[in-house]
């Protein structure tokens, strides 16, 4: 063997060893060194010296644990410091925007949410307002250096590798490079990626929310539109260019009405909040947070009309989920956004619905849940997926940072 083959081999190895440690950290919060030992299976010796690195680029500090009164010297601790590391993470939702400035290892130093009236849609207008949102949570004298990436979360059918949104449907948006309009509107360089709220929202929920340590996980957002994000196996299916997970496109009633998409008896025509609304006898045009919360209020109070449309959305939604169960085979069903906030009032429709119509094998294995992180989690996914650079390669971070690997682990 050649000994730059040697050399590049052993460079590999370090960069992968990085990323374990800091990924560790980073889902996980401070631990010892001995309990990085045990879960990455590196040697002492090994997280010692990458620590090190770590440490003289500020990334991580570490400081003596408590006397535990046991004999031998306890290991010391090693945290992230999130201040070395933020990403800003950016939200487009049909009636709100959101934005928050998040530091490594999932701290939310400021987060801004505001609604919006729907008609406010054009592309310029969402990329002002969000430029506006990014000043208001990354406070002045932030030290732009220590910012990774931008990550926005996006109602809508989005390629990934460039951020095109090639349809938003309830936007009114088709062939949009949103990337770029908005790098233009915030004037920066720093790289941009876009993915689809509810693939985001499946990522928060599977690293900080219900889905933890749950590896087979269907996650299912619902507002105007209804979204999904699906992970298998711990990976999450995206498809050949980022737009699986559609699945509130899925055509399930061929006797109903018309979707925004152009199809009829889709998905969320029977479970989205016009769905609700209309079946409640509410006004379908405006909606928002508001109008549901009067349907629910209504629900507690007991009136019929109100009790009725929740079931119906209920035993739809018990539909869908019963064949992605039988598709999907995941241990858990997360409910995001307004489903998730109606799950208390359909959680025993939607159960027997599931039990009625999915395979007995699959239906048992499965529970179906509320998203723990509510309305925040697809932000909270566009600040994950806006890491996923400096986690994937620890190594190429230290190196734009002038951190030499031989000074650091001396």
């Amino acid at each position: 063997m050649r000994g730059d083959e040697l050399g590049q081999r052993s460079e590999t190895v370090r960069r992968a060893n990085l990323a374990a440690i800091v990924r560790q950290l980073h889902a996980r919060g401070p631990q010892s060194r001995s309990t990085l030992v045990s879960r990455t299976g590196l040697t002492r010796s090994a997280i010692r010296g990458l620590i090190g690195e770590l440490a003289a680029a500020g990334l991580v500090s570490e400081r003596a644990p408590a006397p535990l009164g046991t004999p031998g010297r306890p290991s010391p601790m090693v945290r992230l410091n999130p201040e070395r590391a933020t990403v800003l993470a950016l939200e487009i939702a049909v009636d709100s925007l959101a934005a928050a400035l998040v530091g490594i290892g999932g701290r939310v130093v400021a987060i801004d949410r505001v609604d919006r009236q729907r008609g406010h849609t054009s592309v310029e207008e969402v990329a002002a307002d969000l430029a506006e949102l990014a000043r208001r949570v990354v406070p002045a004298g932030h030290d732009p250096a220590t910012l990774v990436a931008i990550g926005v979360a996006m109602v809508a059918v989005v390629r990934r590798d460039d951020g095109l949104v090639a349809m938003a449907p309830n936007l009114g948006w088709t062939d949009v490079p949103l990337g770029a309009r908005l790098a233009a509107a915030l004037g920066t360089r720093i790289p941009i990626v876009v993915a689809n709220e509810a693939d985001l929202g499946a990522l928060a929920e599977h690293r900080r929310g219900a889905a933890v340590d749950v590896d087979d996980v269907v996650y299912i957002s619902g507002e105007v539109g209804v979204g999904g994000g699906i992970i298998v196996a711990g990976q999450a299916l995206t498809g050949v260019a980022g737009y699986a997970g559609e699945i509130g496109h899925m055509p399930l009633n061929p006797n109903g009405l018309p979707c925004h998409c152009g199809s009829v008896g889709c998905w969320e025509t029977e479970v989205g909040e016009r769905a609700l609304l209309r079946r409640a006898g509410h006004p379908v045009d405006g909606g928002g947070r508001a109008a549901v919360d009067a349907v629910l209020a209504e629900a507690s109070a007991g009136v019929p009309r109100a009790r009725e449309a929740l079931a119906e959305v209920g035993r739809w939604l018990g539909t869908g989920l019963a064949g992605l169960v039988n598709i999907f085979n995941p241990e858990l069903v997360v409910l995001g956004g307004l489903l998730g906030r109606i799950h208390p009032y359909v959680a025993a429709t939607v159960a027997a619905e599931v039990h009625r119509r999915a395979l007995p094998a699959p239906r048992e294995l499965v529970r179906i849940v509320p998203a723990s992180l509510g309305v925040d989690a697809p932000l909270l996914g566009a600040a994950e997926l806006a890491f996923e650079p400096l986690l994937a390669d620890p190594a190429a971070w230290l190196g734009a940072r002038g951190v030499v690997p031989e000074l650091a682990s001396a």
